[in-house]
């Protein structure tokens, strides 16, 4: 797998290749482009790009000095961008929701924020949900003396994987335990992934931060696609009319039958209405005829 030296460190990533438009693909904690893996082969004519960011799925530690609160690793997605030199690149999120910080108002370099032609926001984040209410109990016990070793250890059991309860509670089928174990064993086995896992759970700003953040948004005047679950668990059901309502081109499309996970639970629905968006706002897919 490629990796690109950044700020923080090192960051892998996958990258399908070719001339179509950019897409560059978030994802969730702790995740990885794995995350896309169904419906990356349906958007074809496009060039997906994965990093797997430092959310605790990464395989290599970032610096010790290194910022991943969540507009430090936002500022990282637009160093990537840099890097690869994407230009007009379309960013699609999950889960996480702290990439939209990018292209908030004066808070990244020019020269990043430029580099984005499109936002997609697919079941993530947002306003002053940081970290979503389930999630909160995880948060709190990696603040913990020894808490970070033990959620570790959680993540082997089938219960945490699968309960509705527990991780289970992010989509409505059930994710591969192989896909589980690579998001999971990095954390098993490093302690300087866990190092840098903690840094991003615990580096939320206060709900007033997040809130003057969000406000920042409304001058991204680019198209903005929401996606929003009708199953959701973990993303309040209005927060999909409102950050579409946030930005003065956005617009929202309500996916039923799907929890957070959408490119889990429904990537042929997800597929279509991406691959909708990017035509209608000028990135169509590249053709061979």
């Amino acid at each position: 797998m490629p990796r690109v030296e950044l700020s923080a460190g090192p960051i892998e990533y996958a990258d399908t290749g070719g001339i179509g438009p950019a897409l560059v693909f978030g994802h969730g904690f702790p995740m990885s482009g794995t995350q896309w893996r169904k419906v990356v082969p349906l958007l074809t004519g496009y060039r997906c790009v994965l990093p797997t960011l430092p959310l605790g799925a990464h395989r290599a530690p970032m610096r010790p000095g290194a910022d991943l609160t969540q507009f430090g690793v936002a500022r990282l997605l637009g160093e990537f961008l840099a890097a690869l030199d994407l230009h007009d690149a379309t960013i699609v999120l999950n889960d996480w929701g702290g990439g939209q910080f990018l292209v908030a108002d004066g808070m990244a370099p020019a020269e990043h924020v430029a580099r984005v032609g499109r936002l997609a926001l697919v079941a993530c984040e947002a306003f002053d949900n940081f970290p979503p209410k389930p999630a909160r109990p995880a948060v709190a016990l990696l603040r913990l003396p020894g808490g970070p070793w033990l959620h570790a250890q959680v993540t082997r059991t089938s219960f945490y994987r699968h309960a509705k309860s527990a991780y289970g509670g992010m989509c409505e089928s059930r994710i591969p335990d192989d896909i589980l174990d690579g998001w999971f064993t990095p954390a098993l086995r490093d302690k300087d992934i866990r190092r840098d896992l903690v840094k991003f759970a615990t580096g939320t700003p206060p709900r007033r931060e997040l809130l003057a953040w969000t406000e920042r948004l409304r001058t991204f005047d680019r198209p903005v696609l929401v996606v929003w679950a009708g199953q959701d668990r973990m993303m309040p059901a209005d927060h999909g009319r409102r950050l579409a309502e946030l930005f003065p081109d956005g617009r929202l499309v309500e996916i039923p039958d799907s929890g957070t996970l959408i490119p889990e639970d429904q990537p042929e629905r997800l597929a279509k209405e991406l691959t909708a968006f990017l035509t209608e706002t000028g990135a169509p897919p590249e053709t061979t005829e």
